[in-house]
């Protein structure tokens, strides 16, 4: 089939497009490169099945022919995390909603959407029951905002459409990401050998970026199963707070040293545990342990170190 996806040279982006080549479809990858990452799909231009479109969400004149075209829409573009969306409000809302508002104009009841959301828009569910698909939603950042008033958009659309609900992603990205908090953590363990933790009892929910991607994948594959739904993506076993979640760290890198302050303030207030049962019951299970994800971010640790990323 032929593939859009937005967004494509961003962390999700760079593991799915190559995966999707793998599988045989054609893929239209679409990016601004805001960020310079040029070199991500060099590896990849004597593919005659990939298209590189450089362009914006926003300019849709451009944008309308390669939606109309596409069998399948992963719109990945978006101003990600609370920190980001913060910063930049108006741009936010303008790409994680506005853009959605504007593709669903344009596609028709034959086309396939896999969207991705998160989980964040659970909020604060402390003392809860996990939060299921059916739980009200209590979103916090303008990130979270955003992404729930999209997956609105999407779910009333005409076509056929598939929501994510994604945990917080970690592992290794040809496009990485330091900020994600396991992906942060576990830097801190190599580079400082300590750890400051804020409202350490937060919990949340974490997934590795190859099985967000796989789980885009089986939507597609199994696109009766998936269509017209919402789903929690997660790993079941890494319901975790932000201590325990340092802990599981610690067992793979022993002398890292973990402070609990009472003083200091998360601006990330969410806190909440995810029910994943809904996706598992589709047959489709993760592949990669939290374990696996920080000993794989320990062995990219030397080569980041050497000055890929300034902020390592």
């Amino acid at each position: 089939m032929k593939i859009l996806v937005t967004g494509a040279a961003g962390y999700i982006g760079t593991t799915l497009v190559p995966l999707l080549l793998e599988s045989g479809h054609e893929v239209i990858a679409l990016d601004n490169y805001m960020y310079r990452q040029f070199s991500v799909f060099l590896p990849y231009l004597d593919n005659k099945s990939l298209t590189i479109v450089d362009a914006d969400v926003q300019d849709i004149p451009t944008i309308k022919p390669h939606y109309q075209s596409a069998d399948v829409v992963i719109p990945l573009a978006a101003i990600v995390g609370a920190p980001a969306s913060a910063r930049a409000c108006q741009l936010t809302k303008a790409i994680n909603y506005d853009s959605i508002v504007e593709m669903d104009k344009l596609l028709v009841n034959s086309q396939q959407v896999i969207f991705p959301v998160t989980n964040s828009g659970y909020g604060i569910a402390k003392g809860q029951d996990m939060c299921t698909e059916d739980s009200p939603l209590n979103p916090l950042s303008e990130y979270a905002k955003t992404k729930v008033a999209a997956e609105t958009v999407i779910m009333n659309g005409c076509y056929d459409q598939t929501c994510f609900r994604l945990a917080t992603v970690f592992g290794v990205s040809p496009r990485m990401r330091l900020d994600l908090l396991v992906n942060d953590f576990t830097f801190k363990a190599l580079r400082d050998r300590y750890i400051v933790l804020f409202e350490h009892a937060f919990k949340r929910n974490f997934i590795h970026v190859k099985d967000v991607a796989a789980g885009f994948i089986s939507a597609i594959n199994d696109r009766e199963t998936y269509v017209g739904q919402i789903y929690n993506m997660g790993l079941s076993t890494a319901n975790l707070s932000k201590l325990e979640l340092c802990n599981r760290i610690k067992s793979i890198i022993p002398d890292f040293e973990i402070l609990c302050s009472e003083i200091g303030k998360d601006p990330d207030k969410r806190d909440y545990l995810v029910s994943n049962e809904k996706l598992e019951s589709t047959g489709w299970l993760p592949q990669y342990s939290l374990e696996d994800g920080i000993h794989e971010l320990a062995r990219a640790y030397p080569l980041l170190k050497k000055g890929l990323y300034d902020n390592v």
